[in-house]
């Protein structure tokens, strides 16, 4: 059963009007990924700014954590924890979404695994299981929200990589992934845009998380010296993207390190 928190819209004492409050207020908003890392910061800031926010993670301590973090801030969340790699978990999902947000106004789709390492050291299910989570969901997801939105807008943002532009080495997998993200934001676009759902793409350097080789300590180093984003940069991102008036379409974001040099 998915975990809901009943709270007020308050949010922090912090000036949202200035970065699209007025947008954003009473959105209903979906988030894969949203237990951790940019997904929970991502969360944490739509609730803020009085969005009612339904996410999913793997981990379901993860989940109730990030559930419990919104209601301290006097939040509206609920959430599911799922298994993307497993065929059933859309479907769970958005049975999930639909009883608590009752319909969709903005996708984020940020649910991914890390694959590092030369493609002869990974499996075949291990190759299957990224190609899952990081793609097949985006388009499975993308489906059944477009499905929801159609006849009342919405928009869909997916959170990419800069792996797709630069092509990392020894991250064969996980930039195959990236890079068809991209290319189906693109299209996708195309076909959405007709029905009224705006399609963005944000794409991310080097971020703070579990899913990179550095240790937590040479994470802040990272970030002190300028050389990696922590989530709430990149969360940041995607409420800009979603903050954007009816007129305007920002279709892609690519957002760095200020020195990360690629």
């Amino acid at each position: 059963m998915y975990q809901h928190w009943h709270g007020t819209s308050e949010g922090p004492a912090m000036d949202l009007h200035s970065i699209g409050l007025e947008a954003l207020n009473g959105k209903q908003v979906l988030i894969t990924g949203g237990s951790t890392g940019v997904g929970r910061a991502t969360a944490l800031m739509f609730a803020a700014a009085g969005c009612r926010v339904f996410i999913c993670g793997s981990n379901g301590q993860h989940l109730a954590d990030a559930i419990e973090a919104g209601r301290q801030q006097g939040a509206e969340i609920g959430g599911i924890a799922i298994d993307l790699r497993k065929p059933d978990s859309i479907e769970a999902l958005f049975r999930g979404a639909d009883e608590w947000l009752g319909h969709i106004d903005i996708a984020v789709l940020n649910a991914g695994i890390g694959a590092h390492g030369v493609l002869t050291s990974m499996s075949h299910e291990e190759c299957r299981e990224v190609v899952t989570v990081n793609l097949l969901s985006y388009i499975a997801c993308s489906l059944e929200s477009i499905k929801r939105m159609q006849g009342r807008g919405g928009q869909i943002i997916m959170t990419g990589s800069m792996s797709a532009a630069v092509a990392d080495e020894h991250a064969t997998v996980y930039t195959a992934t990236k890079s068809g993200v991209r290319g189906f934001a693109r299209s996708l676009r195309k076909e959405a845009n007709p029905l009224g759902i705006r399609v963005s793409l944000v794409e991310p350097g080097s971020i703070g998380s579990d899913m990179v080789d550095e240790t937590c300590e040479q994470q802040r180093e990272m970030q002190e010296a300028l050389k990696m984003l922590q989530a709430e940069d990149v969360a940041r991102a995607i409420f800009f993207l979603a903050s954007q008036p009816a007129r305007c379409d920002v279709i892609e974001l690519q957002v760095r390190p200020r020195l990360q040099i690629i």
